[in-house]
This record gives structure tokens, C-alpha cells and sequence, in this order.
């Protein structure tokens, strides 16, 4: 029997749109004609591959960079981010800019983490280095079109940043660092501050971030413990207001408002433990069933609360810090019996204030005793102008290491980035302690380096040498950036500059962003940390052969 003609039609219609999903699939069929499948969904996967994949990844990249690239250098402009709840963000940090930037791209994601990585490790350069890996993967782009292979860039950008850390290493400088004499580490934190919202202030922010370091540097070992540098900061007042307490503070104040707001060689006893009747650990329940019942409760809670505070006068203390808080009648008893009392300070606090006085930590009323009080010189309660706020200096510590930045400023936004701006200098004089070679700044150790790759070039046979001339070009973008920010001609500027460093030998000569009237950077007292900018050109270059080696990209679809 034959079929009928529509059937056939069907049946060919649906064999057709069988092999059509077969194939989206992912389908192919071996020399046996066994169907087998290669990707799973395919069909709800985007796909890019080869040069169309690595042209994706570098535009993504240079987008990033072209975003942060303004607001490079002392002149660099400030970026304002809208979080999705509506917070407001002022800053021209690297880091900060693309933290808060709301990324999707995989490779700008790479960028971000960059960024992060310089932030970490060192504190500084966080633009920077970024602005590096963009010029990088720009050139790279066009030694692509030009047919060289990704592999052979990567080579040649390898060989190059070994040639460029060399350089660095050669022209770099021996950096005193006095406990007695900072003026030198004042000038490498100026640097740094020079770029920030801070600038006006910037030599006063310089030697609080000095004075914060070697004051809790230990020199024998060369290390900085960061954890006894806190910072704190409060609206109001002008940001020359910012101060640096050789000690505490914490936003508390005391718990009555009777009690004395300033006290001399406190013994301060440091509790874990709250100002109440301990609590049975069961199911168990109590009853009150009459008035007498509710009388022997209410006596012996007294009872309680006067042995407590009893146990913290006889230890000898004169104020109780206390990590829980506390009910009206237990603080009416702290006051009547003279002991001034502070509640709900925060876990992170209690442990700076119990390093910072010499202090035990006590979990129990029963274990306190006078070995475990800290002691402080001074105990202050501060006011600011007409509102309410209050908060606790603790000054004049045993322990002399820990300290507190205290930032004031007109704005919340402002002391949010003056803090930002202060952690990167701090981070610059911790870098110093470590290791003291410094390289100037204003773009003349990256146009000594620059010179420095392409004299190298020239000495290699292979096709290496154009990405090497090319790591080379983009070393320059970071000179050029600092002049275009600064409003100055950036070709003009960058040519002048390297044709004087070529023949005067002088690695010094860097761009004149603030028109001091001279290129010479030591002059002008410029300074860079040689492990700072060593780990600019490290990371930005690890990251660009990544990405170079990337040629194919798969993606759900929407």
C-alpha cells in the first residue's frame, strides 16, 4: 500500500527538524554513522572563537582601563558611583572605582580582580597598573591584525617585563628611613596623597600616616602589624581637624550620664562577661506565685549586681569596659558605687583596647583580678559641637603601639575617601620599611624602562621583537595619561621628556604634571616604591598573556 502524499510531507518536515535540533545540539556521527554528542545544549550556549574571541576579550579590557585612565596622576579627575540602594561614592582610586562598578563581562571581571590583587599586596598603584594592562592588550590587538601569534606576543611580552624589572632594579635608590628624621618618608607619602581628594592637606595627612607607622613598626623585624592602626572618623568639622591618637577611640560614651567624663591612670577592667544574674543553661523555668516570691527574686538579683560590682572594686579598677550591656539598676549601682562604667563595645575594639593597655580580657567576674587590669594615662570623654555625639579617647597606653586615626571632614563621602587615601599612604611607608629602594614617579621610570625594552629588542632575531617593542610603546601610555590629565600637550610632553632622558642618561626626568618648571623628579621629591611598581608591571603583564592565551569563549544565552 502507498502513503499518502500529506504523510510523507509530515514525516520529511519532522525528520528535518529532528536533524536541525541534532545538529544545534552538538551532534556528529562517527565513520559508522553512530550519532554521538560534542556539547550538551548547545543551542543555549553562545559561542566565540579564535581572533573574534581574543578581539572581544581586548576590547572589554581597554574599556576598563579607558575608564580609570582619567583619573590617573595628581591631576587625575574623581569618579561619583550610585550603589542600586542609592549610596553615593566619590573617589579617584582604582580599586574603590571598580569594586563599585557593577562588572559583567568575564575579562573586566579579570581587570577588577587585578586591580584588587596591586590593592592587597601593595596599597598603591591601583590605577596604574590597570591603565598598563589596557595599553598592553591595545598593542597586542594590533600586532594581531598584523598576523603574529597571540603565543608569540605573550613570548615577547615575558622577555620584555624581565628586561623592564632589570631596569627598574638598576635605577632605583637606596631610601634612608630614620625613626629620628622622617622627612624622607613624609615626601614618599606626599607623593601618594598628591593624587587624592586630600591634596590641599596633603603634607599634614603625610606625617599622621608616617607618625601611624613607626609607631607600630617593629624595625628589627622590618614588619608593620596593620591590625593596631585603626581608623575612625566622625562628620563635622574640617579635614585639617584630622588627628592621630596615640591610642583608642571608640563611639561609646559613658553608660550614666552622671558619671566623671574624664579620668587620670585608669585601671580599666576589660569584661566579656554581662551585668546580670547568670541565667540557668536548661529548660528549667521559675514561678512566681506571690508577692513574697517576687521580693526574694528582686533581692537577690541586688544581691547579684552588688557582688559583681563589688568583685571589680576590689580587683582596684576604675572603670569597667564591658562587651554586653547592662540594665538601669545594674547602672544605677556602677554609679553609686563610683565606678564609672562603658557597654556594648564591640569584639574588634575590646581586643584593641586590651592590646593597647596592657589588659587581660576576663570572661568571668571570679577570674578578675588587678594583674589583668590595663592601665591608661588618660580616659576622656569627647563632645562634638551641638549634637549629642559622643566618643571615648583612651590615651597615654602601656602599650604605646596601638593607635588610632581620627578623620573629620564636612561629609560622610569625604572621610570615606579621606580614609581610602590615608590606607594607601600608610600602605607606601609600611612598603618602605620593608624594603627601602625607591624609583621616581611622574611617569620617568616607566620611559627609562620604555627605552630600556626597546634597546633590548633590537638585540633579538626572532618575532618576539616586535611585542617586545610594542610592551615598550605601552609602557609609555602611562606618561602620556599623566600629561593628557594634566592638560598638557601628551605627545609633545612624552617626546621631549624621553629624547632628554636617551641623551642626558638621566632616568630621573618624568612629566611636570604640577608645572614646577622642572622634569627632574628627584627635584621635585616624586618618590615610588621599587616594590610597588615592580608588582604594577609583573601583574599587568601575567594578566595579558592570560588573556592572549584565551581563544575560545562559550556563554549561556540571555
Amino acid at each position: 500500500s502507498r502513503c499518502h502524499p500529506c504523510k510523507q510531507q509530515t514525516s520529511h518536515n519532522k525528520l528535518l527538524s529532528i536533524m536541525g535540533s541534532l545538529n544545534a545540539a552538538g551532534i556528529t556521527f562517527d565513520e559508522y554513522g553512530r550519532p554521538f554528542i560534542v556539547i550538551r545544549d548547545q543551542h543555549q550556549k553562545a559561542r566565540l572563537k579564535g581572533i573574534d574571541a581574543q578581539k572581544s576579550h581586548i576590547l572589554a579590557a581597554r574599556t576598563v582601563a579607558g575608564t580609570l585612565r582619567s583619573s590617573l596622576g595628581p591631576r587625575g579627575l574623581d569618579k561619583i558611583l550610585v550603589s542600586p540602594d542609592g549610596e553615593v561614592t566619590i573617589t579617584n582610586d582604582g580599586a574603590t572605582i571598580l569594586q563599585k562598578m557593577d562588572v559583567q563581562h568575564e575579562i573586566a571581571k579579570l581587570m577588577v580582580q587585578l586591580s584588587k590583587s596591586q590593592d592587597d599586596e601593595i596599597g598603591d598603584g591601583t590605577t596604574g597598573v590597570v591603565v598598563l594592562a589596557g595599553a598592553l592588550l591595545e598593542h597586542a590587538e594590533q600586532l594581531i591584525d598584523r598576523g603574529l601569534h597571540p603565543i608569540r606576543i605573550a613570548d615577547g611580552y615575558e622577555r620584555a617585563a624581565k628586561i623592564a624589572i632589570a631596569r627598574l632594579d638598576a635605577i632605583s635608590e637606596d631610601f634612608p628611613v630614620d625613626i629620628s628624621n622622617p622627612v624622607s618618608l613624609v615626601e614618599t607619602a606626599m607623593t601618594t596623597l598628591g593624587s587624592k581628594i586630600v591634596n590641599r592637606c596633603h603634607r599634614q595627612f603625610a606625617q599622621i600616616a608616617v607618625d601611624a607607622v613607626l609607631q607600630v613598626a617593629d624595625m628589627a623585624t622590618k614588619d608593620v602589624n596593620f591590625e593596631l592602626i585603626k581608623m575612625d572618623g566622625k562628620v563635622g568639622g574640617k579635614l585639617e581637624d584630622t588627628v592621630l591618637v596615640k591610642g583608642v577611640v571608640i563611639d561609646k560614651d559613658m553608660s550614666h550620664p552622671q558619671m566623671p567624663k574624664n579620668l587620670k591612670d585608669a585601671k580599666i577592667a576589660i569584661l566579656t562577661c554581662p551585668f546580670e544574674p547568670p541565667k540557668p543553661k536548661t529548660t528549667h523555668k521559675l514561678d512566681i506565685t506571690s508577692g513574697e516570691d517576687f521580693r526574694k527574686l528582686q533581692d537577690y538579683e541586688k544581691k547579684t549586681f552588688t557582688e559583681m560590682v563589688k568583685q571589680v572594686k576590689d580587683s582596684g579598677a576604675t572603670l569597667a569596659i564591658c562587651q554586653w550591656g547592662f540594665d538601669d539598676e545594674a547602672n544605677h549601682l556602677l554609679y553609686q558605687n563610683d565606678l564609672p562604667a562603658v557597654r556594648w563595645v564591640g569584639g574588634p575594639e575590646i581586643e584593641l583596647i586590651a592590646m593597647a593597655t596592657g589588659g587581660r580580657i576576663v570572661p568571668r567576674f571570679s577570674e578578675l583580678t588587678a594583674e589583668k587590669l590595663g592601665n591608661a594615662g588618660s580616659v576622656r570623654e569627647m563632645q562634638f559641637g551641638t549634637t549629642k555625639d559622643r566618643m571615648l579617647v583612651i590615651e597615654d597606653c602601656k602599650n604605646s603601639k596601638a593607635v588610632t586615626v581620627f578623620v573629620r571632614g564636612g561629609n560622610k563621602m569625604i572621610i570615606e575617601e579621606a580614609q581610602r587615601s590615608l590606607h594607601d599612604a600608610i600602605c607606601v611607608v609600611r612598603n618602605l620599611v620593608r624594603d627601602n629602594r625607591v624609583v621616581y614617579g611622574g611617569g620617568a621610570a616607566e620611559i627609562a624602562c620604555s627605552l630600556a625594552v626597546a634597546k633590548g629588542a633590537d638585540d633579538v632575531s626572532t618575532l618576539e621583537q616586535y611585542a617586545m617593542r610594542a610592551f615598550g610603546d605601552a609602557l609609555e601610555s602611562v606618561p602620556m595619561a599623566l600629561a593628557e590629565n594634566a592638560g598638557l600637550d601628551p605627545i609633545e610632553m612624552l617626546t621631549s621628556v624621553k629624547s632628554r632622558q636617551a641623551l642626558e642618561t638621566n632616568p630621573y626626568l618624568g612629566i611636570d604634571c604640577m608645572e614646577a618648571g622642572t622634569n627632574d623628579m628627584k627635584e621635585q621629591h616624586v618618590v615610588e616604591t621599587l616594590i610597588g611598581k615592580k608588582q604594577q608591571i609583573n601583574l599587568a603583564t601575567q594578566l595579558v598573556k592570560m588573556i592572549l592565551k584565551i581563544d575560545d569563549i562559550q556563554m549561556p544565552v540571555g
